[in-house]
């Protein structure tokens, strides 16, 4: 039997109804699918939070720690910055592994599915729990491929702080932009940690600048490296002024020295430390009243006495009013770093107390995740991360209560503050507004083994779309085909995969097509009338509209009616006639591709006494496709924002294969000795991209894509996609 198991939070505000944020699809639900803790072979696990050898030392701290002492957090970054390295650390220092795993050797407790130890990335989120210095951490590790966005999306909007992770070599990227927003979005505070500082070509100042430009952040330099790349052997901490050096023999990075920095040792990098400290204190004393006015009362003079614990309890204040970011750096493959990093977590990021939720949520079965394990706990306090079994029809962005009374009382009070203030505070605090799942770009069709599999292939597939929203999956009209819709080609590839793995079926994939849209370039009215006898009952509609290019790009039709239609039909056809819109423009006469950029405006709607509403709505669609039939109309194509990170030996040809791929270069900039390109390239032209990369750079180049928006097709290469299309099968 399948069980479906959802992570959610626990907040602090108490209120009358109960409830969950369904945070569905987190990388749980797949590995819980067979209903065994299995641990990973050739790991060797710590005792769990709360655990000694076999006893349990206090039930009530374990499940009900202080919610002072929680932190909800999440791990953030573009591809292959180091997000599970530095995970897999975090989990080794803090007791819960007893043994280093690696992304290579595909032994990491993080990503544990198929695909993501074959493949070195992380694809679904992880959530683990364990305690560090008296700190119940509950750490969920999120992907940082662009076809994955919304998983990340999915867990900030729960999660209390997050780590963003740096490339120290390479400084803010393409995804890092994408992630950072995407915090900034649900107000999520977070700390930088700059990542790979022993690599080639690693630079803290260039890292730390690209904060600054790209991400408009306020840095707050809390350490210093103490070198870089090569020479990279440990950090300074800028708070206390002491450095922090790893022992270069310690195979695991436990052993390592923190002492006073010293005029008589390192008269240099005190220094340096001091003016860091100096900037630091400024820095945050333009930020907090509070801590200004007690620099001026009792430091003014003398910044080097002030004690580091009050600044620190400034920083923890300016990182959550989100007015500036701490940053730390370190090298998580070389074990340095990342207790520091531990402690900033703790120090710095809010507990959920902190945060400004306002909703209670009880649950009568409870799990405590620890990537693919997990432990049934009796109950949960407020501020925690757990796991629930059973909830079989919610999905992402969800908000469950505890009762449908509780839900509508809730909606009352919301009613009544709405009509007395703009904006209902209520709303907001008690109902998690839901995930923005965006549009997928690619699509392809998929038919199981045999027809009798059909029904197996739906339920996988109904089950994979709870999980994932961003895979859209529709049936062909025409050819009675399934169509999977997904966010790239990766994306698509992984849940092909997962198909076969996880549900035992062998489905065949047809070749991956770009999603295209259409639009109108004219305004066109037309009339219509249905008229049908079903039985002995007449239905006759006649309806009267005009479709035009809309002022502003609009996925949905705009829909308008003119002044003489009477509140009657509203009332009793409305719903009727934009069903009817609705549905004509998921199929433009082009390519049968989803009709965008359209006001749609109904003068006149007449109908026989009796006619049913689904023969409304069937005419008004009918007029509508009349009506984009004779429009002058328009192929409208995905345009990806790229950014190719290349050496300057291979700069040239990669410019060149762009401009045969119809690329527009922006600009490109120096990042170290790389050359990063960034620029605007049609999807249908960039499929298959990363081999050609490959090929051209000898593996030494690296690229990202994110949707840009849907631009017009020039009338050429318009009419070059028709020709190909012409008698195959429609588009998506």
């Amino acid at each position: 039997m399948l069980m479906n198991f959802r992570i959610f939070t626990v907040n602090h505000q108490k209120i009358s109804s109960l409830h969950m944020n369904n945070m569905c699809c987190c990388k749980i639900i797949a590995s819980l699918k067979r209903l065994k803790p299995n641990i990973p072979v050739g790991r060797n696990y710590g005792s769990l939070p709360g655990l000694i050898e076999n006893d349990i030392k206090s039930l009530r701290s374990i499940i009900n720690p202080p919610i002072a002492k929680i932190r909800n957090i999440g791990i953030m970054a573009h591809i292959d910055a180091g997000k599970t390295t530095t995970t897999e650390r975090i989990l080794y220092y803090s007791g819960y592994t007893r043994s280093l795993g690696d992304v290579d050797d595909g032994d990491t407790v993080t990503d544990f599915m198929a695909q993501e130890r074959e493949r070195g990335i992380t694809i679904q989120s992880a959530a683990v729990t364990f305690d560090w210095k008296g700190y119940r951490i509950n750490l969920i590790d999120t992907p940082g491929h662009v076809d994955f966005t919304l998983e990340v999306e999915r867990c900030l909007r729960v999660l209390d702080g997050a780590v963003a992770v740096f490339d120290a070599s390479a400084g803010v990227e393409a995804q890092t932009l994408t992630v950072w927003r995407q915090a900034d979005k649900h107000k999520i505070p977070r700390i930088c940690f700059l990542n790979k500082m022993d690599k080639t070509g690693a630079s803290f100042n260039y890292s730390v600048e690209t904060i600054r430009e790209k991400l408009k952040a306020k840095p707050l330099l809390l350490q210093l490296p103490i070198g870089e790349a090569k020479t990279f052997r440990g950090v300074v901490d800028v708070v206390s002024k002491e450095k922090l050096i790893w022992n270069p023999n310690s195979d695991d990075g436990k052993d390592f020295e923190r002492k006073p920095l010293l005029e008589m040792n390192d008269p240099e990098l005190l220094k340096k430390t001091i003016e860091a400290r100096n900037t630091l204190i400024e820095q945050v004393a333009d930020l907090d009243d509070e801590f200004a006015g007690f620099v001026l009362e009792e430091f003014s003079e003398n910044f080097d006495s002030l004690p580091a614990e009050k600044l620190q309890t400034a920083i923890h204040r300016v990182t959550l009013a989100q007015t500036a970011v701490p940053v730390l750096c370190g090298s998580a493959l070389k074990n340095k770093g990342v207790q520091p990093l531990l402690d900033a977590i703790t120090m710095y990021l809010p507990s959920p107390e902190e945060r400004n939720y306002e909703f209670l949520e009880r649950i009568s079965r409870l799990l405590l995740p620890f990537a693919d394990q997990h432990i049934e706990i009796p109950s949960l306090t407020a501020g925690n991360i757990a796991l629930t079994v059973g909830l079989k029809r919610t999905v992402t962005g969800d908000t469950i209560v505890s009762s449908k009374s509780s839900a509508l009382a809730a909606a009352r009070r919301a009613k009544r503050e709405g009509e007395k203030d703009r904006k209902n505070r209520e709303v907001e605090t008690l109902l998690l507004a839901g995930v923005e799942v965006p549009e997928p770009v690619f699509f392809c069709t998929i038919e199981p083994p045999s027809v009798a599999k059909q029904p197996d292939l739906d339920h996988a597939l109904k089950c994979l779309q709870r999980e994932d929203p961003s895979l859209k999956v529709r049936l062909d009209p025409d050819s009675g085909q399934t169509v999977l819709c997904g966010m790239g080609e990766l994306h698509i590839e992984i849940i092909h995969d997962r198909i076969k793995r996880e549900y035992g079926l062998d489905t065949y994939l047809g070749p991956l097509q770009v999603a295209y849209r259409e639009t109108i370039l004219s305004a066109v009215r037309v009339t219509d009338t249905l008229d049908k006898t079903l039985g002995d009952k007449q239905h006759l509609v006649t309806v009267d509209l005009e479709v035009k290019p809309t002022q502003s790009s609009s996925v949905t039709p705009v829909i308008e009616y003119a002044e003489d239609i009477s509140e009657d039909i509203l009332k009793t056809s409305q719903e009727a006639i934009e069903n009817g819109i609705h549905m004509a423009c998921l199929q433009g006469p082009l390519l049968g591709s989803p009709v965008q950029d359209v006001t749609v405006t109904l003068h006149s709607l007449i109908t026989h006494p009796g006619t049913s509403t689904t023969m409304i709505s069937a005419c008004v669609s009918r007029c509508i496709q009349k009506a984009l039939k004779k429009a002058d109309k328009q192929v409208l194509e995905p345009l990806m924002n790229l950014e190719v990170t290349v050496t300057r030996e291979y700069l040239s040809p990669v410019l060149a294969d762009l401009a045969q791929r119809r690329g527009n270069i922006q600009e490109i900039q120096t990042r170290q000795d790389n050359r990063v390109v960034i620029g605007f390239v049609p999807l249908a032209e960039i499929m298959g991209y990363s081999t050609v990369l490959r090929t051209l750079t000898s593996g030494s180049a690296t690229f990202a894509l994110e949707l840009s928006t849907y631009q017009a097709m020039n009338p050429q290469d318009q009419r070059t996609l028709l020709n190909q299309r012409s008698g195959s099968t429609k588009v998506f």
